[in-house]
């Protein structure tokens, strides 16, 4: 039997998108933050949306609906921001509420769902009294490819605004 390295996180981010509830290990999460206006990101990987200008530092803000095929939707005020870090990157997830953390009990964690077809992202999943949530792992949120794309795209000159 082979043994996994990655440990089960003992506490989760819970957060709704499109009614669905879903998790993120709490190590991986920087801070919660309020919807902001986007730049766009030229030449940057559908699953991009935008940077989100945060005290400076602009990141990349993943679209969540693309990636888990929910339907689009405009960015609302009402939206929440989850900076958390995927692998050496800092990204931004714009999430319909953030539900906030969730610390976990042994017979709560599931690490099997990552082995199943078609659950890509997936570290695991909490298996919760209302049912069971899918605990995503950012590092494996962008391809290869997208990876690349996204790093050129950061590279190259960004356009100022127009005033």
């Amino acid at each position: 039997m082979s043994q996994d390295m990655t440990p089960a996180p003992t506490e989760v981010l819970l957060f709704t998108l499109n009614g669905q509830r879903y998790g993120l290990p709490a190590p991986d999460v920087r801070e919660l933050v309020r919807a902001a206006r986007l730049t766009p990101l030229p030449r940057a990987p559908a699953v991009v949306e935008g940077l989100l200008d945060l005290r400076g530092e602009l990141l990349p803000v993943l679209d969540l609906r693309l990636r888990f095929r929910h339907p689009p939707r405009p960015l609302s005020p009402m939206d929440h921001f989850i900076v958390a870090s995927a692998g050496d990157r800092c990204v931004v997830l714009r999430v319909d509420r953030a539900e906030g953390l969730r610390v976990l009990t042994p017979d709560e964690w599931d690490a099997t769902p990552r082995q199943l077809p078609g659950v890509g992202y997936v570290a695991g999943a909490v298996k919760l009294k209302d049912g069971l949530v899918l605990v995503h792992d950012l590092r494996t949120f962008l391809s290869e490819a997208e990876a690349l794309e996204l790093e050129a795209a950061l590279a190259a000159p960004q356009e100022p605004e127009p005033a």
